[in-house]
């Protein structure tokens, strides 16, 4: 369902998202982007790091930047309550149509919900389209704000070097006009769009070492990283692996054996930090 009441609180005016951002998803490709091919590796990972992290009842989660609603979908048969927030119309007309998510708009700077209204917020994309580290502080400020005293936040971030592993893993980056793209990417992190060799909109890559000093500057106590593709991302035929469920728990219980080592979280296009809201 959707709730279209007026916000209840944000955090000032809130910022508007760039027009190309909101076009890109406008296509409606995000919906389909973790159900199929090479996308699949980081939604069943995504699960399997998730429920762990989540507390064992059944909590209240808001979840930023939700997309189509492709996480809620599975937290709500999980018994979660929840409320997606996003910035895109065709997102939050695909997530209000799922039973049990209610959906709204809303730019994760300044969210429409009122002080320690959740247990867990998720914030699984909007990272990536906020260059500026003030924007991303204030977005985490912002769910840290959302949840309850000790509540717990989960970001997601795009690594430094997805770009140059994924181009390498196709065969792509000998291509001088994408290889320019992806070696400006993995100097400082700025997706820049350049014409017909985007891999992507605007966006920021993390090292990942950035990750908790961001955590920690909006008021977040840093409890762990999780890498989530590993190397298995650079497999062959990692789909027929996943759409098989036994081939897909030995494939998950590899991923968990090097999930946290530091030297490795680069390796892993996206990786997902944990960390808590201070307590009363």
């Amino acid at each position: 369902m959707t709730d279209t009441s007026p916000a209840l609180r944000t955090a000032g005016h809130s910022p508007a998202v760039p027009d190309e951002i909101l076009a890109y998803y406008a296509e409606g490709r995000e919906d389909g982007r973790l159900r199929s091919g090479s996308g699949l590796l980081e939604y069943w990972r995504t699960q399997d790091v998730l429920r762990r992290l989540l507390p064992n009842n059944p909590s209240r989660i808001l979840d930023i930047g939700g997309g189509s609603g492709v996480h809620a979908a599975w937290l709500v048969r999980d018994g979660h309550e929840v409320e997606l927030v996003d910035p895109v119309p065709l997102h939050v007309e695909q997530a209000s149509a799922l039973p049990g998510v209610t959906a709204r708009r809303g730019d994760a700077r300044a969210l429409p919900v009122p002080d320690a209204s959740a247990d867990v917020a998720l914030v699984l994309g909007p990272l990536y389209h906020l260059g500026e580290r003030r924007d991303r502080v204030r977005a985490l400020a912002e769910a840290r704000r959302a949840v309850r005293p000790g509540g717990l936040v989960i970001a997601a971030t795009i690594n430094r070097f997805a770009g140059l592993h994924d181009t390498l893993n196709q065969g792509r980056y000998f291509e001088p006009g994408r290889r320019a793209v992806t070696d400006s990417v993995t100097r400082d992190g700025h997706h820049r769009p350049t014409g017909s060799e985007a891999l992507f909109t605007t966006a920021y890559f993390h090292d990942p070492d950035e990750v908790p000093a961001e955590f920690a500057d909006a008021g977040l106590t840093p409890a762990g990283q999780y890498g989530l593709e590993g190397a298995a991302w650079l497999m062959n035929d990692t789909e027929a692996w996943l759409l098989d469920p036994g081939r897909r728990e030995l494939l998950l219980s590899a991923m968990r054996l090097t999930e946290s080592v530091p030297s490795l979280l680069g390796v892993s296009g996206h990786l997902l930090t944990a960390g808590t809201a201070p307590a009363l």
